[in-house]
């Protein structure tokens, strides 16, 4: 698991909803914050899940010697960077049920989790591997189920997030028939080879025809650009054609930097991990949802474990299964036929909801929905005490960690 380190000043936008600065202990003292990307990915993932308005960070990392004054073990999660105490806004400006909270948190595979006050408002979370831990703190500090659905007496449907089907074209399929694509029941979503190189000429000769056709369909879209940089500057060079060609248009799927030449693989992990960085924080920059296409093999060995944990992952792998051990939006498993498209066309499977993630976030061409002001949470004080309920909250989830 990588656990990344950020100067406390850091405003390092994280993801589309989380910041570094969100995490940072709150011992007063200027120190570094430890942020594990796979609890920004699984906060991401809650934050779809819920359609959340936001998700404050009440609790992120904390230093040692806070964790031991507000009650700790001085080595828990919250110690580790892999903790969040969290509070989950709905669209109504509410704060969501921690009872809904904790249930959705167990669906998407977090390793701890808690609800933390009597008020249900607030949320402990940790993706700690090896066991998992579902606690409710106004019960004690133990593990008190092992299905937060019968706990609290909801009733978990039958639905669960889809796997969608998928495919990605460029000039090679020549003109789509998106129609009959369509018709098929096979495209729930389309990657569309924007260009590629550092020229606005290179253009895909099929980028306009099918970026109308998927938008007159109702087709969700994203993008990839196939890169020929050798160096950061040049990818950066691709990333600025790639935002001229892109202008105007809106996708709810990320932006890919396609990285599969093997002279650029010559060049070793350090070279194209700069390149995947430059590329796709020159898109981030500009408003975009950037992401990372690459084959197992050469994502493990040609890129950074922080780099590819850093963006999203769109993963090439043709074994009949996805043998990446990081994190992976999008599996582009193998070739077929669709109907629509003459010889084999690439197919993919996504499983993250990058559409509610991108429109909510207003990235990619659409604009952020404004909200009114959302009244912060108000704590239901406990009884028989002159403690701050700041002080109160703080050492009921540092307890959590106690027994860890």
């Amino acid at each position: 698991m990588a656990i990344l380190t950020y100067k406390f000043d850091d405003q390092t936008q994280l993801s589309p909803h989380f910041n570094a600065r969100e995490f940072r202990c709150q011992c007063g003292k200027t120190h570094e914050t430890l942020i594990a990307s796979k609890l920004v990915d699984k906060l991401e993932q809650l934050y779809s899940t819920l359609n959340c308005s936001k998700i404050i960070v009440t609790s992120g990392y904390r230093c040692p010697e806070h964790d031991k004054a507000v009650g700790g073990t001085s080595s828990g999660q919250h110690t580790k960077g892999t903790a969040a105490d969290v509070c989950c806004y709905g669209q109504d400006g509410q704060p969501i049920s921690s009872k809904t909270v904790c249930c959705k948190a167990q669906d998407l595979g977090f390793g701890g989790i808690a609800n933390i006050t009597s008020s249900y408002q607030y949320t402990h979370l940790d993706v700690r591997t090896g066991y998992r831990w579902l606690g409710d703190e106004t019960k004690g500090n133990g593990t008190i189920t092992d299905d937060f659905y019968k706990y609290f007496g909801i009733k978990k449907t039958t639905e669960t997030t889809s796997v969608l089907k998928g495919i990605d074209v460029s000039y090679c399929q020549n003109e789509v028939d998106w129609d009959a694509a369509k018709a098929s029941g096979l495209v729930d979503f389309a990657i569309l080879r924007a260009g590629y190189g550092r020229e606005t000429s290179q253009v895909d000769t099929q980028f306009e025809r099918n970026y109308a056709a998927c938008k007159r369909l109702g087709i969700p879209c994203g993008a990839f650009w196939y890169s020929y940089a050798t160096s950061a500057a040049e990818a950066r060079q691709e990333a600025s054609v790639c935002l001229q060609v892109l202008q105007g248009k809106r996708f709810a799927y990320p932006i890919y930097f396609d990285l599969e030449e093997k002279k650029q693989f010559a060049l070793g992990k350090q070279v194209c991990s700069e390149m995947v960085e430059a590329f796709c924080s020159t898109l981030e920059q500009a408003g975009y949802y950037a992401g990372l296409y690459c084959s197992t093999f050469y994502l493990e060995n040609y890129v950074t474990e922080s780099v590819r944990n850093r963006y999203t992952v769109w993963c090439a792998d043709y074994s009949g299964e996805c043998g990446y051990s990081g994190d992976y939006g999008i599996w582009q498993k193998g070739c077929g036929t669709i109907s629509g498209i003459n010889g084999d066309v690439d197919l993919d499977e996504c499983y993250i909801d990058y559409p509610t993630i991108i429109k909510n976030a207003g990235l990619n061409g659409f604009t952020k929905a404004t909200q009114p002001p959302e009244p912060e949470p108000t704590p239901t004080p406990e009884p028989d005490t002159e403690e701050s309920t700041l002080q109160q909250i703080l050492k009921h989830v540092a307890s959590l960690d106690a027994k860890l």
